[in-house]
């Protein structure tokens, strides 16, 4: 028969320390109502009226309780970075298919030719005029040098340094008055200057690569770019029924259909913008994909995508709307796509 042993400490009224073989607990509590917790984390709680045998005890863990409150946090969280994994997915490839959504903005370089220069040369600018007056109006009070100083120095110096910015902003409207001017009479090397300085497509740089730019025609812009190939997904991402994340390879059609998409937005966006800058009827858009030379090992550079847009049929186009690679059916182009290989070299338009 094996040995039991419990022993109880008052230690207040009310509350005991209960001593057992199994562990401790403490009850605390009146007549009719305890409640008694024990180390295993047990709690039970006895309610009772006195002299009518009627009582009522109910027992739970106190640490399955608490782990399970725990367990359900972790799986909201879960659920939410899972549907943040997908939406976040879902995001990224829609992106990839609108690029050409976005476009910089248009410069007017007939209002640029048009601009009136900020002062005549030889008069004195605007802003060394206000600095003048607030130079000419300065009469500090005696009370005031003896708190602030004497600010003439500085208000001489403000002058200065409106001057040479007066100065400034006249070279700067000179400079694009004569590029505006250039670029109405259709100079291609003040073509090349303003793509150069504005860098137009550099938004696009994590979509292509390796911009070239070129024209002998003052109508007309080539581009060529090496389509980053590298970011398009090979995967899709979706939810379960139950919340957890899925991840798919994309079936062949699914992921050259994807691709497809994607170098033809580009080939919009690119477009559009050159229009936006330049004041040409045709831009030449050609999309150069690397590959693999399996008797070389190297990689070629081959045109996949050449395409003619042409600035009205462009510009009245529903960017919303349009799906990219049906779109350039409204456009000269060079395009040979298989379903399951993807793109083939083409020849350029010229």
């Amino acid at each position: 028969m094996g040995l039991r042993f419990r022993k109880s400490i008052k230690i207040c009224k009310g509350v005991s320390l209960n001593l057992g073989k199994t562990g401790a607990s403490i009850s605390f509590g009146t007549r009719g109502l305890r409640q008694t917790i024990h180390t295993s984390g047990r709690m039970t709680s006895s309610i009772g009226i006195p002299g009518t045998g009627i009582s009522y005890v109910k027992s739970y863990n106190v640490k399955n309780k608490a782990a399970k409150k725990y367990q359900t946090r972790k799986n909201d969280i879960q659920a939410q970075e899972n549907q943040f994994e997908a939406e976040r997915y879902n995001d990224f490839v829609n992106n990839l298919v609108n690029i050409h959504r976005l476009c910089d903005d248009y410069i007017d370089w007939e209002s640029l030719l048009a601009s009136e220069p900020p002062f005549k040369p030889g008069h004195i600018g605007p802003k060394q005029a206000r600095a003048l007056e607030e130079l000419n109006n300065y009469n500090p009070s005696f009370f005031e040098r003896m708190r602030y100083g004497d600010r003439r120095r500085e208000l001489e110096q403000a002058v200065e340094q409106a001057r040479k910015e007066d100065l400034e902003d006249y070279e700067t409207w000179e400079t694009l008055h004569l590029l505006a001017r250039k670029v109405l009479e259709g100079d291609p090397d003040a073509y090349l200057s303003v793509i150069y300085e504005m860098n137009p497509l550099n938004d696009l740089v994590e979509y292509g690569s390796d911009f070239e730019f070129g024209t002998d025609n003052a109508d007309e812009m080539h581009v060529e770019f090496t389509v980053n190939m590298g970011i398009v997904p090979t995967y899709s991402v979706n939810l379960t029924k139950t919340g957890k994340v899925s991840r798919k390879e994309l079936t062949k059609t699914a992921y050259y259909e994807l691709v497809k998409d994607y170098v033809s937005s580009c080939t919009i966006r690119i477009a559009r913008d050159i229009f936006a800058l330049l004041p040409v009827k045709r831009v030449y858009v050609h999309a150069v994909g690397k590959k693999v030379d399996t008797r070389t090992g190297h990689l070629n550079e081959e045109t996949i995508l050449s395409v003619l847009f042409d600035r009205d049929t462009l510009e009245n186009l529903n960017f919303d709307l349009i799906d990219p690679s049906d779109a350039l059916t409204n456009f000269r182009h060079n395009m040979s796509f298989a379903k399951t290989t993807g793109f083939k070299p083409v020849e350029r338009l010229e």
